[in-house]
């Protein structure tokens, strides 16, 4: 027994009661039974069924109060209406933890909604913790404990091996299972959360990271409720060497109904999702082979400061297909170097400069394959070296697979791909503990992930004195959303310089701002100031503004009837190298994020952006300007002139200080555009938004 008690309860419990058993074999709620003593458990099972004295050999009980001695764990299978009252059971038994097969909660809509929170409630008085419900049961291999329902574990023997699965999706539990077992993988425990009423995946993950059998969490997510609590458990994982890798659905466009910014629309929540998993040391991968097969390449490893890699191959084509896909993700496959060159011509082993160091089919011998393996993962050139065999993976496995096996890896990542089905060889990797691949496609995807495997970003500061001061201006804005004025000065408290600025109520009206000017309409109930003809740039002179006021309110008035006017924000014109867009949003399942990207009216056509969690460091920010794209101009490509990309980088930490705000929360934050001017010259905010939380 471990020293916490709802692991404990959870894997390893002393006894179980199966709440609604059936005494019919054919029946989903007589499996757990079965189950539990198919698969080995020592412990008490106690079946409750008031219609029945014994099942399968097992004293029933009609109710939980009639059962001698404690219960840790209830799987509760009655239907959903009978649910409450199993739960009221556990609280009088003092059960510590039940998990809840039954469905018709919160997925079937509001109504199962109030049913699955009046559940939770009797089980959060009575000291009860839930799994489920909706879920279909865990399982666990030492100590034996198959607490489910999945019909899987009638076919299958789950091997014991270093491999945890926690699982957003019941039906997909099996599926995982069966596709890891293929590939050789063994399993320590495997959950599947339900709707996540109470116990959650980053709770449950946090117990399995102190699980001794673990050395790897694997997470088939379809969405994020406990981000917090995940946050938690990934940096534990990855104090404790235990990788966490993800599968997450969602890579398809939602959560439109969260954008009234253009960089709502811009980052979507698997772009937050992406930058939540990197902050927190997780690897995410695209493909459900590469979740068994990544693990070994992770093993003994960190994340690596550069991600140069070797392509080492005797089939041109098989490694074209591993070399290709690596190129579609951006990655750095280098050639050997001179040195490694030099080296194994000392040895009459000729290689190129290519990318690819072919050997073709005469490199299939022992004196040579040895020796190149060897120079390459020996040498610094790269940080990953990536080795496809052609068909000698699967008639003289001894030759390439045998080579790899007993090379010294130099501490370096290993990954194999077998371009014929090579089970012997895969065998021979899998035992020696490399990592071996069945398709490009997983390969490749692996090592993408391993490529943005980062350590968790430690906690950045927080300018107290700066937040003080923005709270200060914020404490004056009435309503839900501010004028741009307004907003802009709220930025200026963080410290980002906004422009001289001036408000006009009549065209007539004189501005003391220098021209040439920009005249805006100012409107906390207009977004995009420019559709609804309220702006014009490039003005002259007095009269020129007088005129450009009247058109800006004429044109409002007809668009925008009902908005509510503060006057004509008069601007003075600035230019620089670089529009950019610079953002905050609270993102429901995150919190708070800072996106940066190419600015103006086309922000959201482009969607060119780099994202992080919020409070974010000044190292994330300088690294966020080197993802966009388009920000090259700024960065002196081709010899173009700098901007000031140093400015540019205190500009984001400002905005993502929002995160840090008290009283009045904003959920969402933009300057659109912020003009980037030279290098030392600093950025200047033009247009802002501000919309508080309800």
């Amino acid at each position: 027994m471990s020293s916490n008690k709802l692991y404990d309860a959870l894997f390893a419990p002393e006894a179980v009661a199966l709440i609604g058993a059936s005494s019919d074999a054919k029946k989903n709620t007589a499996r757990p039974q079965r189950f539990l003593r198919n698969h080995g458990y020592k412990g008490k099972v106690i079946p409750i069924n008031p219609g029945r004295d014994e099942i399968f050999g097992e004293k029933a009980y009609p109710n939980l109060s009639a059962v001698p001695g404690a219960i840790d764990h209830a799987f509760i299978m009655v239907p959903a209406d009978a649910v409450a009252a199993a739960v009221e059971q556990c609280v009088a038994k003092k059960v510590t933890v039940a998990t809840i097969y039954t469905d018709g909660f919160a997925e079937t809509g509001a109504e199962g909604r109030v049913k699955q929170e009046q559940v939770l409630a009797i089980a959060r008085a009575g000291g009860v913790r839930l799994v489920g419900p909706n879920c279909i049961g865990l399982f666990s291999s030492n100590p034996s404990f198959a607490l489910t329902v999945n019909a899987v574990l009638e076919k299958l023997e789950i091997r014991p091996g270093p491999l945890a699965i926690v699982s957003q999706s019941g039906s997909m539990t099996g599926g995982l299972l069966s596709r890891g077992l293929g590939r050789g993988a063994g399993f320590s425990k495997v959950i599947s959360v339900g709707n996540e009423c109470d116990i959650g995946v980053g709770e449950l993950t946090d117990c399995i990271v102190d699980d001794p059998d673990t050395k790897a969490i694997l997470l088939f997510l379809e969405t994020l409720r406990d981000a917090d609590r995940l946050a938690h458990a990934a940096r534990r994982a990855y104090s404790a060497g235990k990788p966490i890798i993800v599968y997450k659905l969602g890579r398809s466009q939602v959560g439109q109904d969260l954008a009234a910014s253009h960089t709502g629309a811009m980052a979507g929540a698997d772009e937050v999702a992406d930058a939540f998993f990197k902050a927190h040391g997780m690897l995410r991968v695209d493909t459900l082979e590469s979740m068994f097969e990544l693990p070994m390449l992770l093993v003994g490893q960190k994340p690596a400061r550069r991600h140069r890699i070797a392509v080492l191959t005797t089939t041109g084509g098989g490694a074209a297909t591993v070399a290709d896909r690596l190129g579609t993700f951006g990655l750095d496959v280098v050639a050997p170097s001179a040195e490694v060159i030099s080296a194994l011509a000392q040895k009459k082993i000729a290689i190129t400069k290519s990318r690819i160091t072919d050997l073709t089919l005469a490199g299939t011998r022992p004196e040579v394959y040895g020796p190149v393996v060897q120079a390459l993962l020996a040498s610094d050139h790269c940080d990953l070296v990536v080795a496809i065999s052609g068909s000698s993976a699967q008639f003289t496995p001894e030759i390439t697979i045998g080579t790899l096996v007993q090379a010294d890896r130099h501490g370096k990542p290993l990954a194999v791909f077998a371009a014929p089905h090579a089970e012997v060889a895969l065998k021979m990797l899998s035992d020696a503990g490399l990592a071996g691949f069945r398709t490009p496609e997983s390969c490749a995807d692996a090592i993408r992930a391993w490529s943005h495997w980062r350590e968790p970003s430690p906690a950045p500061a927080i300018d107290a004195t700066k937040i003080k001061a923005a709270e200060q201006v914020l404490k004056s804005m009435p309503g839900k959303q501010v004028n741009e004025y307004d907003a802009c000065r709220a930025f200026g408290a963080l410290g980002i310089t906004q422009a001289q600025s001036d408000i006009i109520t009549t065209p007539q009206q004189k501005t003391h701002i220098a021209f040439p000017v920009v005249a805006k309409i100012l409107s906390p109930d207009i977004l995009h100031k420019t559709d609804a003809g309220g702006v014009a740039l490039n003005i002259r002179d007095a009269q020129q503004l007088a005129q450009a006021a009247e058109n800006i309110l004429s044109s409002v008035r007809a668009k925008h009837s009902a908005a509510h006017i503060n006057g004509i924000l008069v601007q003075r014109m600035e230019k620089g190298l670089a529009e950019v867009i610079l953002g905050f949003r609270r993102d429901p399942q995150v919190g708070p994020v800072v996106v940066l990207g190419i600015g103006g009216v086309l922000a959201e056509i482009y969607k060119d952006f780099a994202l992080r969690l919020a409070p974010t460091s000044i190292a994330d920010a300088h690294a966020m300007i080197e993802e966009v794209r388009g920000l090259a101009l700024i960065r002196g490509y081709r010899g173009l002139p700098k901007g000031d990309c140093a400015a540019l980088a205190q500009a984001v930490v400002a905005m993502s200080q929002l995160a840090a705000l008290e009283g009045r929360v904003v959920s969402e934050a933009e300057i659109n555009p912020l003009i980037v001017k030279r290098e030392g010259e600093g950025i200047v905010a033009v247009d802002g938004l501000i919309v508080f939380r309800d």
